[in-house]
């Protein structure tokens, strides 16, 4: 087996499990909106990024941030009832602007489409 394919397929159950407490349990009207983008698992299992999105501005994304921070506990013992891990990963939330700078370069792509013209 390749180093790293487990925290791939563990990763990939946490941002699941994350993504349905999102939606389902957590009550936080801060987290409204938000999805998680993906998880960044350590080799060892005990750390775990987990990148998230918003739209809005920064108020927004600082505001998110904060509802994330405060449901981490929440989260992190809800995954250690649903996945069988010795430990329970450290989970760190980080912003990724990745959707955010994708539309703004649709937005730029399209105005130069729309301002080149094959007269």
């Amino acid at each position: 087996m390749l180093a790293g394919k487990r925290a791939i397929r563990v990763g990939d159950q946490i941002l699941r499990e994350i993504a349905i407490l999102l939606m389902e349990k957590v009550n936080d009207p801060r987290v409204k909106g938000t999805t998680i983008t993906g998880v960044n698992l350590s080799n060892d299992l005990r750390h775990a990024k987990v990148f998230y999105s918003v739209m809005g501005d920064d108020e927004d994304i600082k505001r998110a941030q904060a509802g994330l921070d405060s449901a981490k506990g929440f989260i992190k013992r809800h995954i250690g009832l649903r996945l069988k891990l010795r430990y329970i990963p450290d989970i760190i939330f980080k912003y990724d602007p990745s959707i955010k700078e994708g539309r703004r370069l649709e937005q730029l792509l399209s105005e130069l489409k729309s301002g080149y013209s094959m007269d």
